[in-house]
C-alpha cells in the first residue's frame, strides 16, 4: 500500500509516523526546505519538496492508494489543487482537520490579513504578527515601526520582510514551538498592544498565545479559520489501518 500526505505540518508528520509503522509505503510532500528538514525527522517517509499545482500532484499521486491533505488550515488554495488532482487520477482523498479553538469572547474576529490590517489602522500601539511571512504584505497599509513580525529564520521569510521594509531590529526570526512564556517575553520587550494570529488550534500554539495576551494585557486580533470539511486525526489514522488490513 502507498499513500501519499501533502504536509507540512505537525499533525502530518504524526500520521507520516503512524503509516510507517504500519508498514506502508509512505511519501510525504512538502512546500519548503524548512518542512522537507522538518519531515526528513521522521525515519522510513520518503519526502518531496517544492510547491505544486494541480497538474504536478497528479503525476504524484500516479499509483497511489490513498492520498491525505494534511497541510495548514489556511492553505486553501493548495486543498484545491490537492482535491483536482486526486480526483483527476481517481485516488481517494481525505482533508484531514485540525481541531478548532475556543475563542476568547474578548479577541476581534476578522476574516482575512487585510481585514486586520484595515482595523488596525484606527489603532495605535506596537502590533505582534504571528501570521507568518505570506501574509506580511496585506499590513502594508501600516506604519512600519509599529510592526514586528514573527517569521521563521529562513532566507524567504527574511526577504519578505525587507521587501516590506520592515525595520531590521523589528523582525523576529524564530523556530516554534512557542510558549506562553515566551510570547509574553516578546510581548514585553517590544511593548507590543496589539497581537495578531491565525486560529492554527493546539498544534499551531494558538492557545499559548491566547494566554500571553491574557497575562501582558496585549489584545488579540484572530483571522478566522476557513470552513472545510474533513476527518479528525483519529478517522485518518483508522481508515489507514482499514485499508492495510484489506491488503
Amino acid at each position: 500500500m502507498r499513500v501519499v500526505i501533502f504536509s507540512g505540518t505537525t499533525e502530518g508528520r504524526q500520521l507520516s509516523q503512524e503509516t510507517v509503522a504500519m508498514g506502508i509505503e509512505t511519501l510525504v510532500c512538502v512546500a519548503t526546505e524548512y518542512g522537507k528538514l522538518m519531515q526528513e525527522r521522521v525515519p522510513g517517509t520518503q519526502v518531496l519538496s517544492g510547491r505544486m499545482d494541480a497538474e504536478k500532484m497528479a503525476q504524484v499521486l500516479e499509483g497511489a492508494d490513498l492520498c491525505v491533505d494534511a497541510t495548514h488550515p489556511y492553505a486553501r488554495e493548495v486543498s484545491r489543487n490537492i482535491r483536482e488532482a486526486s480526483s483527476r487520477v481517481g485516488v481517494p482523498c481525505h482533508r484531514l482537520l485540525r481541531r478548532e479553538s475556543q475563542l476568547p469572547s474578548s479577541c476581534v474576529l476578522v476574516d482575512s490579513a487585510e481585514d486586520a490590517a484595515h482595523f488596525l489602522q484606527g489603532t495605535q500601539g506596537n502590533i505582534l504578527l504571528t501570521t507568518g511571512a505570506k501574509e506580511l504584505a496585506a499590513f502594508s497599509p501600516l506604519e512600519r515601526q509599529r510592526l514586528y513580525p514573527r517569521v521563521l529564520p529562513v532566507v524567504e521569510s527574511l526577504r519578505a520582510c525587507e521587501s516590506l521594509e520592515i525595520p531590521r531590529g523589528n523582525v523576529i526570526a524564530m523556530q516554534g514551538p512557542f510558549s506562553q512564556e515566551l510570547n509574553a517575553a516578546l510581548i514585553r520587550q517590544f511593548s507590543t498592544k496589539w497581537l495578531v494570529t491565525k486560529d492554527g488550534g493546539a498544534a499551531g500554539g494558538f492557545g499559548e498565545k491566547v494566554r500571553a495576551a491574557e497575562e501582558t494585557g496585549a489584545r488579540l486580533v484572530v483571522i478566522r479559520r476557513p470552513k472545510e470539511e474533513g476527518e479528525s486525526y483519529e478517522t485518518i489514522l483508522r481508515i489507514c489501518k482499514e485499508m492495510m488490513e484489506c491488503r
